[in-house]
């Protein structure tokens, strides 16, 4: 099976899939807004509480989402670091090939980009809690789902 190493996030290896949302303890010059980006006007925005699991019980990755018409935030609010898993698109498809894991520290909040492929929320050690924003009007392509090959990323 295909192993996948974790990388510690940085807003610059991000960027191609979305923005960073880190505290203001964090320094001068750190994200700290972003836009959730709807594709669809008029369609709702919505608000859902999501509790991720330890990474370890839910791998191998077998599947990746994303949301072609608005862009998604998962806000921690009990949960310590948790994994972020990313691929670019090819022909509307995730590139495996590319695909890239990170590790997001507690406290920081991450905005997807429109249409950014990525996996579950998934937590690296206890359960956790996210707030998650994202525009939805209940329709299939709210959130696509594409198979990939097995993954497990290097704890």
């Amino acid at each position: 099976m295909r192993t996948l190493p974790i990388a510690p996030i940085t807003a610059e290896a991000f960027a191609p899939y979305g923005t960073l949302l880190v505290g203001p303890s964090a320094g001068p010059r750190q994200d700290r807004a972003a836009e959730i980006d709807n594709g669809r006007p008029g369609v709702a925005l919505n608000l859902a509480l999501v509790r991720s699991e330890p990474f370890a019980a839910t791998m191998p990755l077998r599947r990746l989402e994303r949301h072609p018409h608005s862009a998604q935030a998962f806000l921690p609010l009990a949960a310590g670091d948790y994994l972020v898993v990313v691929a670019p698109d090819t022909g509307g498809r995730p590139d495996e090939a590319a695909l890239r894991a990170f590790r997001v520290p507690a406290g920081t909040g991450i905005v997807y980009r429109r249409g950014a492929w990525h996996a579950h929320m998934t937590t690296m050690a206890a359960p956790g809690t996210f707030a998650m924003l994202v525009h939805e009007d209940g329709s299939p392509e709210d959130c696509v789902f594409a198979p990939i090959s097995p993954v497990t990323p290097e704890a």
